[in-house]
């Protein structure tokens, strides 16, 4: 059977627009299906959005390996883990809520995508605005549509498709969805909590156009009509394209085409969260459920900070202050909307969901305001304080203190128990468990912090209370493994550990998702006391590079049986989990930036491509892309809440950042390649540098890093302390 579609004369025109082009934009080097098969994990998807825009879609599939689609897509609603409603589309008899289709000649761009379904007998075409869509679908037989809501309703009346999706507890998302004809026949069906309407065409071509909400139905199609106002495609796809260009292109490079393929598709996987929910000056909170007016400033939400804090909010911070600035604005109004005024931790759609540990939006306020970020400082300081003492330290956990927290608190450190001793705190997650090692060194670094947020706020005594708590790493540092070590709560150190496979599943029991040798370097606040604590900078950098040369100790399957986090492997450290991140930039601050630039390098090399399997562990939407899009650069926030990036090895052989104030900062590494990687000499504005650290003042002020790299290092360059 031959299929023919109609190729409009427009989107032929938009085509031979980009193939002529004689230089490729930014959005042409996004490769949106990179990492789409996951070594271990969960994949990355090719999502479809506008930067940080609340329509985000990508195919309804478990990974790209999979066989079918479970509909078109409508709306993502948590990054990677939930959608709203199903659109199928079918020229045969099925009917039903869902129709897994075939498909095939898929291609995504961030802001568009094409697939053919069912062998070939529909072409669907898909553009995005911020909060709305537009579908085209061509057939060899007339069209067949059905919308669903999985948890809601559906309903038609006679002009337009409207219904919502439960999304959880009392968040809802709405739907009003427009077809360019009207419908020849329709039925509208349910089962259970299932809902939808079927619409049958006599045409073989329907165009259809949709709004999204989070507030109404209404809303929704107020979101359509105020950003598409017909059902041209074509320019919506235009106009997606401009946007990303325009946002991606803030930062421009010069070096081979494979760098510049995963440093801009690792640029925008930073853009996939947190989303702003503002539609029309207001938005739903699901923090107390209620619909609020955003008086000129934009509510975001959906960021899993435990993973973001690290690099994509410091990127943020450079490129787009405002937006960094109304995201934790966003924050505060959380904690004030909760009624308990805790900080949230993993603020979603559906509210905070209090995964992984400590308090890591701490953090984030004390990088902006050491950044000179306009920051309500007495808020942060009542929202982290709050959230510290208290909500309970237990993992996973949303609930107020309890007798763990009053042991931390008086003790400085999370008991541990011994095997086989049974859970006494009900505040504990019977699967995360207590994580005491971890739990402990990321309350020091938060309340390090929370001291510096202090002494903003003009709290001298809590300043200095919180400074003296954030040196409680001390008291799990074992003086002869010199590893961060579990102890019980009579104060002994718990006996035969293994630091490469402790603690079950996933570390839990003395760690979190990594081993003792990632959370060996868990203290980003005060490495010259680490390092100190190590036995000086010689032993330092010794153990750091036994953590790279150390085998893991048993076969992969053995080891990823219970540690799948900890993939991503170079020896004992892990590229793929977000704990690991700094470890490589940690060889500048005692005497060995060469090494912090082979290291990087080796990262950088290994674990990230454009291809399939090019990301080495859970993405976590920017958490592991900001540490590419940095290190290429050649530059790292190592400690958030410090104004400081460490200099790496930059990739380009020319980088320019177009600033949020404006200005331009541009890292220039002459002979930068492959083989020269290493450091030579390095000026900042003319003046010679010999520090392997920039100043985020100095930064910002625009101006010129200029780096001569080489093939073999200079271990003479950047000893010079900070």
């Amino acid at each position: 059977m031959k299929h023919r579609f109609i190729l409009l004369p427009a989107l032929f025109l938009l085509v031979l627009t980009v193939s002529c082009r004689t230089e490729r934009e930014p959005v042409d080097y996004v490769n949106p299906y990179a990492g789409n098969i996951s070594h271990l994990l969960v994949p990355t998807f090719p999502t479809v959005q506008l930067p940080n825009s609340m329509l985000r879609v990508y195919p309804e599939r478990a990974d790209y390996t999979s066989e079918y689609l479970n509909g078109l897509p409508v709306i993502v609603t948590n990054h990677r883990e939930r959608s709203a409603f199903k659109l199928s589309v079918t020229t045969g008899p099925e009917r039903g809520p869902v129709i897994p289709v075939s498909y095939d000649n898929e291609h995504l761009t961030p802001y568009s995508f094409d697939v053919t379904l069912s062998d070939g007998a529909v072409k669907a075409r898909y553009a995005l605005s911020h909060q709305s869509a537009v579908y085209a679908l061509e057939a060899d037989a007339p069209l067949t549509l059905v919308l669903a809501s999985m948890n809601g309703t559906v309903s038609w009346d006679g002009e337009a498709l409207e219904g919502w999706q439960t999304v959880a507890g009392q968040t809802r998302v709405y739907v009003h969805m427009e077809p360019e004809v009207r419908p020849a026949t329709v039925d509208s069906s349910r089962r259970d909590d299932r809902s939808w309407v079927t619409l049958g065409f006599t045409g073989k071509q329907v165009r259809l156009r949709y709004g999204v909400s989070f507030i109404s139905a209404a809303q929704a199609a107020e979101n359509l009509h105020r950003e598409i106002t017909d059902f041209d495609l074509e320019a919506v796809a235009a106009e997606g394209r401009r946007i990303w260009n325009e946002t991606l292109g803030r930062i421009r490079v010069e070096g081979p085409e494979k760098r510049k393929r995963v440093f801009y598709t690792s640029y925008y996987r930073t853009f996939e969260r947190p989303v702003c929910l503002s539609e029309d000056g207001r938005y739903w909170s699901a923090f107390d459920n209620a619909v609020h007016e955003d008086g000129g400033t934009p509510f975001y939400t959906d960021d899993w900070i435990w993973d973001t804090y690290r690099a994509a909010h410091p990127l943020r911070t450079l490129m787009d202050q405002t937006m960094e600035e109304d995201i934790l604005a966003s924050y505060l109004r959380m904690a004030a909307q909760m009624g308990n005024g805790w900080m949230p931790t993993f603020p979603e759609i559906s509210g905070d969901s209090r995964r992984m540990n400590s308090n890591h939006a701490i953090p984030t306020f004390a990088d902006a305001v050491a950044k000179g970020l306009k920051v309500d400082v007495p808020a942060a300081f009542e929202a982290g304080w709050k959230g510290m003492k208290e909500k309970t330290l237990a993992p996973w956990c949303g609930n107020p203190a309890g007798w763990l927290d009053a042991f931390y608190w008086e003790h400085g450190y999370v008991p541990a128990l011994r095997e086989g001793e049974p859970e006494n705190d009900p505040n504990v997650h019977p699967f995360e468990k207590r994580q005491p090692v971890a739990v402990s060194l990321g309350t020091a670094y938060d309340c390090w912090c929370l001291s510096h947020l202090a002494e903003a706020a003009g709290k001298p005594d809590e300043a200095a209370y919180f400074w003296e708590q954030s040196f409680n790493y001390r008291k799990l540092f074992h003086p002869e493994t010199r590893f961060f070590h579990p102890k019980d709560k009579e104060g002994e150190w718990i006996p035969d550990l293994d630091y490469n496979f402790p603690g079950g599943m996933g570390a839990r029991e003395y760690y979190d998702e990594n081993n003792a040798w990632v959370y060996r370097w868990d203290v980003q606040h005060n490495i010259p006391d680490l390092v100190a604590l190590m036995g000086g900078p010689e032993r330092f950098c010794a153990e750091l590079d036994r953590m790279f040369a150390t085998p893991l100790g048993r076969g992969k399957y053995a080891f990823f049986a219970k540690l799948p986090d900890h993939t991503g492997n170079v020896g004992q450290f892990s590229m793929a989990n977000e704990p690991s991140l700094h470890i490589p930039y940690l060889y500048n601050y005692a005497g060995a930036p060469w090494k912090t630039q082979k290291r990087i390098r080796q990262m950088l090399d290994t674990w990230f491509r454009d291809d399939l399997m090019g990301v080495p562990g859970d993405e976590d939407g920017g958490g592991m892309t900001s540490f590419v899009v940095f290190s290429s650069l050649g530059l790292y926030p190592v400690t958030p809440g410090e104004a400081v990036y460490a200099i790496g090895s930059p990739v380009f052989t020319d980088a320019r950042m177009r600033l949020s104030n404006g200005r331009t900062f541009r890292i220039v590494a002459k002979g930068a390649s492959d083989d020269n990687k290493y450091i030579q000499r390095a000026k900042l504005n003319g003046e010679t540098l010999d520090a392997p650290w920039i100043r985020h003042g100095q930064l910002m002020e625009g101006g010129v890093l200029e780096l001569e790299m080489g093939p073999l290092p200079n271990k003479d360059w950047g000893l010079k302390k900070p």
